[in-house]
């Protein structure tokens, strides 16, 4: 359950995220464009204040940080790996297509860490989170390199939990 406390803290950094965005956006600091924006942040802040923000259960400690960074390198990585795959998949119809629905685990215990590695299978080509239950997460997977939990979980989750873990626990 979230204290009140916790809720201030989320809703404090969900406005200033917002404004911060807000603010690179329009790239001006005029006093409408000030005033507009912190009636924005505040309304979607208010709005949601448990929590939506990626600093919602962020680790603010150096580890944290560097793994930040690390976790996003590694992304783009694997990001740049499975576009190249699907495509070799798309372009070369021969090539064996083994569509699975996979159960894999994750050792995330917080939300924001559950939601950003979910996302992150999502966000690369070829494997989609179905649904997150838990401890176990269902990835679809055009192309199945192993249906034991053990080896898909190595497969798609171990590479971006080593980083999510640093990060939010």
């Amino acid at each position: 359950m979230h204290t009140g406390k916790s809720k201030g803290r989320n809703v404090i950094i969900m406005f200033a995220t917002l404004m911060l965005f807000w603010l690179m956006l329009n790239g001006k600091l005029d006093t409408d464009v000030l005033i507009v924006g912190a009636a924005i942040s505040l309304i979607i802040a208010l709005s949601y204040r448990n929590g939506l923000s990626f600093f919602t259960e962020f680790r603010f400690t150096p580890a944290a940080i560097v793994a930040g960074f690390c976790y996003y390198g590694y992304f783009f990585k694997e990001l740049f790996k499975s576009n190249f795959k699907l495509a070799a998949i798309v372009l070369t119809p021969s090539l064996p297509l083994n569509p699975a629905i996979v159960k894999v685990r994750t050792k995330l215990k917080t939300r924001m860490g559950r939601l950003m590695l979910a996302n992150s299978i999502t966000l690369t080509p070829g494997t989609l989170s179905v649904e997150l239950e838990g401890e176990w997460l269902y990835v679809h997977w055009v192309r199945m390199e192993a249906d034991d939990i053990e080896e898909a979980t190595a497969h798609i989750v171990s590479g971006f939990e080593s980083y999510l873990e640093v990060m939010y626990g």
